[in-house]
């Protein structure tokens, strides 16, 4: 058995920074709590070190087998750490000299772990672990403020979560009862000569909780409730960190255990892929709260995200099209609530009108974001599309390719109705007070969505890369 803790390097710091900080908060004064805060994005920042060195090796696994290290692993760690000092920045002026402030740097710092756990997990008790570990600190980070909409956000998630997590315990249990076994490699020899039934009722559960994590139908109906009820920095982990830790577990099943289990599991997820983008996109044309306006455009791109889950074992360029639009989308996304945690009295699109004449650079960054959103050159998430549609298309899926560019045109009216105020009118109640970190935040992220597009060809090559089985 290799039971090297240097494997687990990056989720050794973070936890261990959690722990830590866990306990200075209990001793810190108030006005020393952001050392906390502190504390984690230094575990974050030699964590991503630790990851990009590892990336670096060949594919292997540690804890006999149970959690995988390989490019799928690399790239998440990557993303995840670099999403959790994201929110950790956004979090340090609102939360600062709060009677819970170290509290919330710990809580992002376990959320972060889970979703690191569900990308490198191989084996189906680990998996249901990380499902809980990455669960149960966003359902506080939701009704962290402990007012009423943020209480009426976490009840939600957590009912939602707990329904779906038990679902998904039930489909462990099935699959494990049909494969005898939980390990990834096992399974995927196992369950092609299993009962179908066994098998297909296994997955569905087991798809269930994970779909859940990432907001897509039908599994979406806490995601405007829990991001509108919650802090802007909690909702930005909320709409992100999750999702990439989900969505990296979701392929890894679909390459390794489900692949030739004989489940059109893949003919499923295409169907949830073409409902959770259109039903999206739907439901964010009348939003006029920006944040549930963001929420929906959320359960639209686990559509587009999807997508080269569908066709993990049809088309080659699948693995390197969903890491790849997963980091353009965790910038992006976490740099349009960036401005929203900048402008912390603008909540309504109206709010911001004005913008333009009141902070250039910040009305700039809302454009980059969500135009990077929309897929617009030449941020990431264009060239994440581009890969996206042409794994679906060699993989059999043309009617979804053009279904997601149709969806791709239709958000440009949503997000075309919070840009157009924005640069129209005098300056409105709303972006004022300017908070500076987070507005600097936007900015750094606005150009690293821009960065990593321009840059697109030497990365899309280090994405490439086996799984390890």
């Amino acid at each position: 058995m290799n039971e090297n803790p240097l494997d687990l390097l990056p989720e050794v710091l973070l936890a261990g920074s959690a722990v830590l900080g866990l306990l200075l908060g209990a001793w810190l004064p108030r006005r020393r709590q952001w050392l906390v805060g502190a504390l984690g994005l230094a575990a974050c920042t030699a964590g991503i070190a630790a990851a990009a060195v590892a990336a670096g090796g060949g594919p292997t696994a540690a804890f006999d087998g149970a959690f995988a290290v390989d490019t799928v692993t690399s790239t998440s760690r990557i993303v995840i750490l670099a999403g959790t000092v994201i929110v950790l920045l956004l979090g340090l002026a609102p939360f600062r000299g709060d009677a819970r402030e170290s509290e919330f740097h710990v809580l992002v710092q376990l959320a972060a772990l889970g979703a690191l756990m569900l990308a490198g997990a191989q084996d189906l008790l680990l998996l249901a672990a990380a499902y809980l570990l990455a669960s149960v600190p966003s359902y506080t980070l939701a009704g962290f403020r402990k007012d009423a909409p943020g209480t009426e956000a976490a009840l939600k998630y957590f009912v939602m979560g707990a329904l779906l997590g038990v679902v998904m315990l039930a489909g462990i249990t099935v699959l494990y009862a049909a494969g005898r076994a939980s390990a990834y490699p096992a399974l995927g020899d196992a369950l092609p000569g299993a009962p179908a039934v066994l098998v297909t009722a296994g997955t569905v559960g087991l798809l269930a909780g994970l779909l859940f994590k990432t907001g897509a139908v039908p599994g979406h109906f806490w995601v405007p409730d829990a991001v509108e009820g919650s802090s802007p920095p909690a909702a930005a982990l909320l709409t992100t960190l999750p999702k990439v830790g989900a969505l990296a577990a979701l392929y890894r099943l679909a390459a390794v255990p489900l692949a030739g289990s004989g489940v059109p599991w893949d003919e499923l997820l295409a169907v949830l892929a073409a409902a959770s983008m259109t039903l999206g996109n739907l439901a964010a044309f009348f939003q006029t709260d920006v944040k549930r306006l963001l929420a929906y455009s959320t359960v639209s791109q686990v559509g587009y995200l999807l997508l080269p889950v569908a066709v993990a074992t049809r088309a080659d360029e699948a693995q390197r099209a969903l890491l790849f639009y997963l980091a353009g989308y965790a910038v992006t996304n976490l740099g349009a609530f960036a401005v929203v945690c900048a402008l912390p009295h603008a909540r309504t699109l109206a709010d911001y009108r004005g913008l333009l004449r009141a902070h250039p650079g910040l009305a700039l960054s809302l454009v980059v974001c969500l135009l990077g959103l929309l897929g617009t050159p030449p941020t990431a998430v264009f060239l994440g599309k581009l890969e996206v549609f042409t794994a679906a298309v060699d993989g059999g899926y043309l009617w979804l390719a053009v279904l997601a560019a149709v969806n791709t045109v239709a958000s440009l009216f949503y997000y075309l109705r919070w840009i157009r105020p924005a640069f129209a009118g005098a300056a409105g109640p709303g972006p004022q007070p300017l908070v500076r970190p987070a507005a600097l935040t936007a900015y750094a992220t606005a150009a690293v969505s821009v960065a990593l597009g321009v840059a697109a060809g030497p990365v899309l090559d280090l994405l490439e890369g086996p799984l390890t089985r």
